[in-house]
């Protein structure tokens, strides 16, 4: 991609396609299992030793959530396809010569090879373009030939991977490496009176976000807050509180609708440990391809969520591995 931007700066390619997958990591796996399978409404697509892949019916991937046994809840590492080798090449040159590189692996169950480095904050990246598609068997297989999987009709019936939120020690190194290292873009951000970043939101795509991250309060580094499933309405996430309601499973925040990205939610705590999130987050996208990042300050935060509801304090302090 050639020309510049704006500033005058060179344009930075888009080579990221889309978060591809998250592996979360539970010391309760049967339970966790049972919860995204029953409660989520996912569908399980394969084993392979510690790990169980699922997907929500319309990823076009093999599974969308690794769920891997471990003595601790947490992240593994979260993982973005590329737009074609070329650009997952292009990638990789730049992580290594950031310094930030792991290196190369064989691939998981559902994808090829690979390429892992660290961000600053300790957590683990994962880049790849060979993909599995998904299959679907005789008894899943929908009747429209244009959609991966048939609706499962369980529970809440996950529709696809939307987004994931992390925790840093520091916002700012993070989104300068998500920024230079791999080429999103930033949407919107929070920046505290002090000058500190509270939050920034980045997307690879056209959705206003793929991955957001907040300061941890605790001032550790590398640590988990929540992966997010979206579904289709306001209405089913009303539905997801009352299934929650009925299985048992801890609503810790929402229904409700974020200020920041207007994100219609609701927070739930998985058997494991982890936080998780349904939310309908299709209505807006990010078209503008010189769009500002909107900036909210440390007063307009204090107002709550949209319509002034306070955010719960675990919201800010809670996160994985505890």
């Amino acid at each position: 991609m050639s020309g510049h931007s704006m500033s005058g700066s060179p344009e930075t390619p888009r080579d990221l396609a889309h978060l591809g997958h998250v592996e979360m990591l539970t010391p309760r796996i049967e339970a966790s299992l049972a919860f995204f399978t029953d409660v989520f409404g996912m569908t399980e697509a394969g084993r392979e030793g510690q790990s169980v892949y699922l997907r929500g019916w319309d990823d076009y991937e093999f599974a969308s959530l690794k769920l891997t046994e471990a003595p601790l809840p947490g992240l593994a590492h979260v993982a973005f396809r590329t737009w074609s080798r070329e650009a997952l090449a292009r990638r990789v040159a730049v992580l290594e010569a950031s310094g930030h590189g792991i290196g190369w692996t064989d691939g998981d169950m559902g994808h090829g090879p690979s390429y892992r480095a660290h961000g600053p904050d300790g957590h683990v990246f994962e880049i790849y373009f060979e993909t599995r598609k998904y299959q679907a068997p005789d008894a899943l297989k929908p009747a429209l030939k244009n959609q991966a999987q048939r609706f499962p009709a369980r529970g809440m019936s996950v529709r696809r991977l939307d987004h994931l939120n992390l925790l840093c020690s520091e916002v700012e190194p993070t989104r300068d490496f998500l920024r230079d290292q791999l080429g999103m873009r930033l949407t919107e951000a929070i920046v505290l009176d002090s000058g500190i970043w509270g939050g920034a939101w980045m997307t690879a795509t056209n959705k206003t976000y793929d991955i957001a991250f907040t300061r941890d309060h605790s001032g550790r580094r590398g640590r988990f807050h929540h992966v997010t499933y979206a579904i289709d309405s306001r209405e089913e996430i009303l539905r997801a509180a009352d299934i929650a309601l009925e299985a048992g499973v801890p609503i810790e925040t929402g229904p409700h609708k974020h200020a920041v990205q207007q994100t219609f939610f609701l927070y739930l705590e998985e058997p494991g440990g982890n936080r998780v999130e349904v939310a309908n987050t299709g209505a807006r996208l990010m078209l503008d391809p010189d769009w500002e990042p909107v900036i909210w300050t440390e007063t307009e935060r204090k107002k709550g969520q949209a319509w002034g509801l306070k955010t719960v304090e675990s919201f800010h302090t809670r996160g994985t591995p505890p």
